[in-house]
């Protein structure tokens, strides 16, 4: 049997799926990170043996974090890689084409390829960092140097908070993990998920903290309708895993900003957001379609 091998490469886990002819999920697998350029490629190579028993692997696409090209994986620094040649080690050690492509562009081709239909979309990733991938024309959208999408660092406040990246008041400093987690301040696996119940519950520190993030994801929204004007925003990463209360308060953000704006209104931004399924795996599955 022939199959397409997927792999998402993330900081904890690696996640492969083998894909048929037909685009159907053969088989998954799930295998801890190692850090490191070695480790890495072990990763990666231990989730592809695991998927090839048994199948004729005919293309291998990767999703990783970092700066991507040319099979090229720069700077993903929460993989503990500087400069690794993904593509060529994997190819000579497998046998195989080999593709890689940034982890959230990966991600979103793997959303459009979920929803189906030609229609842009972009896929707004919210975990530790924030950034989005872009598909038009069935194409992940890479730009001139691959930082097409890289939103997070779009300021919305040059009076915020200092953004890791030099500069203040990004989208990042008011929703990404990192952000929320350092104003929360308490060890905890799920910073998020407390600051939406404490806020719930009344918390006024909360409660600035979640409006924070909402604003910050509203305004990211608001950056790709205008920038490429998608037919669809899907929120996925695990700050979206808070749900529905997200999706609700995002949506409520975009409405109320574009009161005052006849332009932004008639955009109706809001009815543009979707959530991610939860139980989804677009990063692997976009991985495999690259290597199709």
């Amino acid at each position: 049997m022939t199959a397409r091998v997927g792999v998402d490469v993330g900081g904890t886990k690696v996640e492969a799926v083998a894909v048929g002819g037909d685009g159907a999920v053969l088989a998954r697998v799930r295998r801890d990170t190692i850090r490191g350029e070695e480790g890495v490629l072990a990763s990666v190579l231990a989730a592809i043996g695991s998927l090839a028993e048994g199948r004729s692997v005919t293309g291998i696409g990767i999703g990783t974090p970092g700066q991507v090209q040319g099979g090229i994986v720069r700077n993903a620094v929460n993989l503990g890689v500087t400069s690794l040649d993904l593509a060529a080690a994997v190819s000579a050690r497998s046998g195989a084409p080999v593709r890689v492509e940034n982890d959230v562009n990966a991600a979103a081709l793997g959303v459009h390829a979920m929803r189906g239909g030609e229609a842009p979309l972009a896929y707004l990733n919210l975990g530790t960092g924030i950034a989005a991938g872009i598909v038009i024309g069935g194409t992940p959208l890479r730009g001139a140097d691959g930082t097409a999408g890289e939103i997070g660092h779009v300021p919305v406040d040059p009076r915020g908070r200092e953004c890791p990246c030099g500069q203040r008041g990004c989208i990042e400093t008011l929703a990404a993990g990192w952000a929320i987690a350092a104003r929360w301040g308490r060890h905890t696996d799920h910073p998020v998920r407390e600051v939406f119940a404490a806020a719930a519950a009344g918390d006024a520190r909360a409660v600035e903290i979640r409006d924070d993030l909402v604003r910050g994801a509203a305004a990211a929204v608001r950056v790709l309708a205008l920038a490429v004007d998608p037919a669809v925003v899907v929120l996925g990463g695990g700050v979206s895993r808070v749900g529905e209360p997200l999706l609700s308060a995002v949506r409520a953000e975009l409405r109320g900003s574009a009161a005052a704006s006849p332009f932004l209104s008639s955009l109706r931004l809001e009815d543009r957001v979707e959530l991610l399924p939860p139980d989804a795996n677009p990063g692997a599955l976009g991985a495999a379609l690259l290597a199709g």
